[in-house]
């Protein structure tokens, strides 16, 4: 198996950024779940914040490393003012056409939405540190901002799959 350099592309994008991101997701929801003063002890808040500031950060970093090389790498080959170009073939048939519509313009704008969030996550995480454990209001919303960018990152996932497989990136 081969893969051009655009598919190439497309993979790290896609499939290797996105694992990561999905990893750092679950290890970074699920420490901010755990930081409670009646689960952890003293050395294990310590323990865990290591790790949930690990967790937040990774997930940022690769949020931002997701969105950079899909709107600079990949972003304009679907663009290309070419009549075989991904968005030319979807916006040629009115069946096809919502995938740009809705799919790509979810893609383009929202999916933003989840490196900025992710980085006010982390950002908070270390500032507060181990404040978190006797503050479950903070860590709630912390929780429900991380699950809402990987909401949005997830969805502009598969869209972009979608889109791939309906329009592929030539």
């Amino acid at each position: 198996m081969s893969l051009s350099g655009r598919e190439f592309w497309t993979v790290v994008h896609g499939m290797i950024l996105g694992t990561v991101f999905l990893v750092a997701f679950a290890g970074g929801l699920a420490g901010l779940w755990s930081l409670r003063p009646e689960w952890v002890t003293a050395a294990g808040v310590t323990e865990r914040l290591r790790r949930l500031r690990a967790g937040t950060w990774i997930m940022a970093l690769t949020a931002w490393l997701t969105v950079f090389t899909g709107t600079y790498l990949v972003y304009p080959w679907y663009r290309a003012p070419i009549k075989e170009s991904a968005r030319s073939i979807l916006l040629s048939s009115p069946s096809t056409r919502l995938w740009h519509t809705f799919g790509m313009e979810w893609k383009e704008h929202v999916g933003w939405a989840a490196p900025i969030l992710a980085t006010a996550v982390a950002y908070v995480v270390v500032y507060y540190g181990e404040q978190l454990e006797d503050s479950p209001q903070i860590r709630n919303a912390l929780m429900i901002l991380f699950t809402i960018a990987f909401v949005a990152a997830g969805i502009a996932g598969l869209f972009g799959a979608f889109l791939n497989k309906v329009a592929p990136i030539r």
